[in-house]
């Protein structure tokens, strides 16, 4: 339940083209969130944090805090395909801001879909 296995994962470059060419954005402070349908309907996320937002320690830990979020979070995510982008400022936020974040995100494109 709490794990992040491979099937939940958008790896595929194709995967991510199709998402930013046909799905519906949200945008917050530090994040991008960038959702469309799922051909397998389940829930699948893909992480981008790019060069601009910092070095690769603030990368990849941004990424893990991201990963963490979505792990405790499973049931915030309607089964879609979700791209989730940081912007430049995302580097220095701590686990309860992105969390904060990313939570009002979801919950305001809850409120869109109903």
């Amino acid at each position: 339940m709490y794990g992040f296995p491979r099937q939940e994962r958008l790896l595929k470059r194709t995967d991510f083209l199709r998402i930013s060419g046909q799905g519906n954005k949200i945008h917050t402070s530090n994040f991008i969130l960038i959702w469309t349908e799922s051909p397998v309907s389940a829930v699948r996320i893909g992480i981008t944090v790019s060069g601009k937002v910092g070095n690769s320690v603030c990368r990849n830990r941004l990424k893990r805090l991201i990963r963490e979020f979505y792990r405790l979070s499973k049931g915030l995510f309607v089964p879609a395909d979700y791209s989730i982008i940081a912007r430049k400022g995302a580097a220095r936020l701590e686990f309860s801001e992105v969390c904060q974040e990313l939570g009002r995100a979801l919950r305001r494109l809850h409120a869109e879909q109903c």
